[in-house]
């Protein structure tokens, strides 16, 4: 049988090859530049995996960081995130207890073991001004009623007032120092809160150094090296931002009925009832205190 297909001339057949050999130029471009993609976007897809693998151990080391903050121990002789002080041979002394600690809660004070004593409980800011007004005028009636063992005072300091010391951070520094001294010297701790009190910067302004800040304490009878150095080191400035948070919560760990709401320093609660009254009439709280338990301030 004869081949009726026409015989491709000399030229045909070189521009039948040119043809062939395009196409496979144009097919090897396109397997170069699908394997490029597929390079570059596994390239793409490793990049995303090491970041994302970067951010989960940055996160996950600055939740660990954060942890370990949130679960620092507190200070000696502030289990309730209080200092307690009753009355031993005619003077005020701390209750010792141990620490908040590390994952723990405060342990409220046991009242029930209270009854024959009006249990003053005071929550605190060293740059607060009113709660200057409130212990200049109180604190001294209030330690000779806990000397003669018709009293229990609870003080609790925190800081809420960081903002008034132009970044010197004043109220959070201070209240760290009133824990240096409750875990190291507790005894001193109502002497150095009169100081602090009888020299607090005004709001506003610049706040006070580390050097003068131990100054005060060592006015207020404490002074050691290791108190220079809690102070310093800001030892429990993690403890004082918990114990904050817990009372900005509604968390009163002082008094076992509490408010939900926190309403500001000073908190001042006798007996688990609120003091509402006048900061600076001595004489209005101790008839307070005496409604609560009656013979306290006689």
């Amino acid at each position: 049988m004869s081949n009726s297909s026409p015989r491709q001339t000399k030229n045909e057949k070189r521009d039948h090859a040119r043809e062939q050999a395009r196409l496979m130029r144009e097919e090897q471009k396109k397997k170069d530049r699908r394997r490029r993609l597929f390079i570059q976007g596994g390239i793409g897809i490793a990049i995303v995996a090491i970041v994302a693998i970067i951010a989960i151990v940055v996160v996950q080391n600055n939740a660990n960081s954060v942890t370990a903050a949130a679960t620092a121990a507190g200070p000696l002789n502030m289990k309730s995130d209080g200092i307690l002080f009753h009355g031993v041979g005619g003077k005020a002394v701390a209750v010792t207890t141990g620490a908040v600690q590390k994952n723990g809660k405060p342990v409220a004070t046991d009242t029930a073991k209270l009854t024959s004593t009006a249990n003053i409980v005071e929550y605190i800011d060293y740059q607060c001004p009113y709660c200057n007004e409130f212990l200049t005028t109180n604190l001294a009636q209030e330690d000779k009623w806990v000397a003669a063992g018709k009293a229990t005072l609870e003080i609790h300091p925190i800081s809420i007032l960081d903002a008034s010391s132009e970044g010197n951070r004043y109220s959070s520094r201070a209240a760290n120092a009133a824990a240096c001294v409750a875990n190291f010297d507790p005894n001193a701790f109502l002497n150095v809160t009169k100081v602090l009190y009888a020299n607090q910067p005004a709001e506003d302004t610049t706040g006070m150094s580390n050097s003068k800040l131990l100054s005060l304490l060592s006015q207020g009878g404490a002074s050691s090296s290791k108190i220079t150095g809690c102070v310093n080191g800001e030892t429990f400035k993690t403890w004082v931002t918990e114990a904050t948070t817990r009372v900005t919560g509604g968390t009163f760990t002082g008094v076992a009925t509490t408010p939900t709401q926190f309403a500001g320093t000073p908190t001042v609660f006798v007996n688990g009832a609120s003091y509402t009254g006048s900061l600076t009439d001595a004489s209005a709280f101790a008839a307070f205190v005496d409604a609560q338990k009656p013979g306290t301030t006689s």
